[in-house]
């Protein structure tokens, strides 16, 4: 039996969206932007291209889930010291707590795989701000609408 590409396409598990074709999403940190590539059903998580300016620090936070962050370009300094550079991968285990920032002179552009919850700390450990899926999908929601743009569907099935 021959099957056409209408009934193929219920058994490809691929969804490819086209990264130019996703606008770079500013958020409230200046210098600071995301990319949206997938948001995980069920709030699991989302997928992102980071982008962040010189100079520009990710703050304090703590992650609930696991996080997978390869550089594409630009080098961020660890809270540890650590310079993660293009090409350069690194894995945070639930619970992880830290904050970096970019150093040189290129803006830094990451693959960054996050799932669960970044809870962003201020005094004490108190939790100020949070970035999960349903967080960033409004917000890329919430751009899309203000720049009259259609937004497409990012989400996993």
């Amino acid at each position: 039996m021959t099957l056409g590409p209408d009934a193929l396409l219920q058994y490809l598990p691929a969804r490819i969206s086209t990264s130019a074709d996703l606008p770079w999403i500013p958020s409230p940190t200046r210098g600071k932007y995301a990319k949206p590539l997938r948001f995980f059903a069920e709030d699991r998580g989302f997928v992102e291209l980071l982008r962040m300016d010189p100079g520009v620090t990710m703050p304090l936070h703590r992650h609930t889930g696991e996080i997978h962050a390869y550089n594409l370009s630009g080098t961020r300094q660890l809270c540890t010291g650590e310079l993660i550079g293009p090409g350069d991968y690194v894995f945070e285990p639930p619970g992880n707590v830290d904050w970096w920032k970019i150093v040189g002179n290129e803006p830094m552009i990451a693959l960054v795989v996050v799932m669960g919850t970044v809870e962003f700390l201020g005094p004490g450990g108190s939790v100020r701000a949070r970035a999960n899926a349903t967080t960033q999908r409004a917000e890329y929601e919430q751009y899309c609408r203000e720049h009259r743009r259609a937004a497409l569907d990012l989400t996993d099935r």
